[in-house]
């Protein structure tokens, strides 16, 4: 089995003989499987994935798959009702986030407590994921049990107000990731950073496009379909402030 995820990072080949601390710095999300089979990808970075497994007497194949998994395509399936729409929102950004943000306050957790001393650290990171998760389960959550079963009926005449509450929610996530990526200088990691600062700052990466690329998909692919269009007047509308 040769399974790769170049479409996720051209640098990266899944082989078993990459190394894990190389996998766990260059793929969102396979610091948890690793955590979780206690294969050591920071002290024990350096060792190539088929010996790491056969040491604790894994099956390669199946790690590999497992690994594989997390490459998740980015584009909404073309031509989607609002339906197949919302499942695919759903599978592809809730679902994710759910898993994504638990370990990624875990690493930073472990970062500003390793790494304290270093001039460097991102002290509070953890904190502002933990707010974040908050903010977005509940987010996440009305959407799901109130504005998309909705949406997946057809709409009804007050649909537009549960949207304009999400679309405002939508702001502060916005708002928040800022204040995320300002924390972590775009989630680019400093000189000598170790393994898992590293794949933090990468899992910090991949979770910045995937909630936007979420809001994207919700704001600019599904909601319009349920909102009432404006009038074309020559210009761009008055909330702007143009006219």
């Amino acid at each position: 089995m040769n399974a790769r995820v170049d479409a996720l990072n051209p640098t990266l080949a899944l082989t078993p003989q990459a190394t894990i601390g190389s996998i766990a710095v260059a793929l969102p999300g396979a610091t948890a499987v690793f955590r979780r089979l206690k294969l050591d990808f920071c002290c024990g970075g350096q060792i190539a994935l088929e010996q790491a497994v056969a040491d604790k007497g894994l099956a390669l194949d199946s790690v590999l798959a497992e690994l594989a998994a997390l490459n998740r395509p980015v584009s909404a399936p073309e031509a989607a009702t609002p339906a197949e729409m919302v499942d695919h929102i759903i599978a592809r950004y809730h679902d994710v986030h759910r898993e994504q943000l638990p370990e990624l306050i875990r690493m930073a957790r472990r970062v500003e407590v390793v790494h304290r001393e270093n001039p460097n650290v991102p002290a509070g990171l953890g904190d502002l994921l933990e707010e974040l998760q908050a903010e977005l389960l509940t987010h996440m959550h009305k959407e799901e049990a109130i504005l998309f079963p909705m949406l997946k009926s057809g709409g009804n005449p007050f649909v537009t107000q549960p949207i304009g509450m999400m679309r405002a929610e939508h702001v502060d996530h916005g708002a928040a990731l800022e204040r995320l990526l300002a924390m972590t200088n775009d989630a680019n990691p400093p000189a000598g950073a170790c393994n898992t600062w590293r794949a933090l700052y990468t899992g910090i990466a991949q979770f910045s496009d995937d909630l936007v690329n979420h809001i994207h998909t919700e704001n600019n692919m599904l909601f319009p379909q349920f909102e009432p269009v404006a009038a074309d007047n020559g210009g761009c509308g008055s909330s702007c402030g143009c006219s």
